[in-house]
Parts: structure tokens; sequence; C-alpha cells
């Protein structure tokens, strides 16, 4: 079973954000669709240990955006592959407020859904929120980021909490214990560091 099939699966990916009370924060995410037209509801499925997750489950509120092909991949990093709880991930990054007064990135993104939970379902791991859309907006004509893209010309890889992760046993070298990133060849260096997470060579693992 080949498991790299998930990968032709057509999706985008977007920054989900939510606020709790003086908290907030947001994160990358590939699972975001459609799931009714009237009124219009939006799904997202996320880790239960990713702090996006457990604001949205206080606050009953998220927004996502949509990314587009020309986004910095330090935005994906500090949302992909940094904690919330660790550090702001708004600062320094261009954006906006939306009615529900979350904050979403504004600069190479193509539209914005706001949301209020109206229910969700524990799958295990992950949670699925259905929200109800509550304001939306085209915010550029950009190329949207699918999936493909991102691993394929961007060379991006997936954080263990995704519920697309793929453990990687094929290939031989270093793998980044933070986001998966695989460096091949024998020996790597001291002062290396790693182009998705910037993490030091001290946290890579020989596979």
């Amino acid at each position: 079973m080949n498991e790299k099939s998930l990968y032709k699966l057509s999706c985008g990916l977007y920054i989900i954000s939510s606020s709790y009370e003086d908290k907030t924060s947001g994160c990358v995410a590939n699972t975001l669709q459609q799931v009714t037209s009237s009124p219009v509801q939006l799904s997202i499925t996320l880790n239960k240990e990713n702090y996006t997750e457990q604001l949205i489950e206080k606050s009953g509120k998220f927004n996502a955006v949509v990314i587009s092909q020309n986004i910095d991949m330090d935005v994906i990093r500090r949302f992909g592959f940094q904690s919330g709880k660790d550090i702001d991930k708004y600062e320094g990054i261009a954006h906006r407020e939306d009615r529900q007064q979350i904050p979403y990135v504004s600069e190479h993104t193509c539209a914005y859904y706001t949301c209020k939970v109206v229910s969700h379902l524990d799958v295990g791991s992950h949670v699925i929120f259905v929200g109800e859309v509550v304001d939306m907006e085209v915010l550029s004509e950009e190329e949207v980021m699918t999936y493909a893209y991102y691993h394929q010309v961007k060379n991006g890889t997936t954080p263990k909490k995704a519920s697309s992760y793929q453990e990687q046993t094929e290939k031989h070298g270093w793998r980044c214990s933070i986001c998966g990133y695989l460096y091949e060849g024998e020996v790597l260096p001291q002062d290396y560091i790693c182009p998705i997470c910037g993490a030091p060579a001290a946290v890579f693992e020989k596979i």
C-alpha cells in the first residue's frame, strides 16, 4: 500500500486561527472543506494537542485563509512548526482582524472565511469542527497553494501532528525531530539549520 497516493488528493493549504480571552494562535492545515451551501458551512480537522484546536474548543470560533503560492516559507514555518504557546504567531506578520476579532494573515493569501462552530466530532487523535460562515471575502487573485505544490515545488514537509503526516522510512540520512525534514547524507554539519522549521543540528536524528 503506497501512502504517497494521499498526496494526490486535491486540497489546498490554509492557515486556521482562533482566539480566546487574551490568547491567539494559528496553524497550517490541509483539511478545510465546504460541507454545505445553505447555510454555508466549512469543516476543519485539527489534532487535539494543537494549541489552535484548544482555543477553538474554548471560544467556539475560528477563521481560515487560503494560502497563495507566493507566501514566504517563513510564514509556513511560523504557523506550521511552532506552537502558539511559545510565541506570538502574528508578531511581525502582516495581518488584519475579522468581525470576531480573530487575526488573519493578509499578505499572499487568496480568501478568508470567518466561522462560528455549530458542531464538532471527536475522531480519536483529532477533532472535526463544523463552522457556519458568518463572513468571507476574496483577498487576491494569486494562484492558490495546493498540497501537491507545497510538496513538489516548495519541498515542504508535514508536521507530525497533522492528519496527513506520513512516517518516512525509505530514505537514509538525518531527520529533523521537529518537522520531519530529511537531510540526505552520512554526516550532518554541526552548524546545519533546518530549512523548514529553523531547528539546529542537535535535534536531528540519524535514520
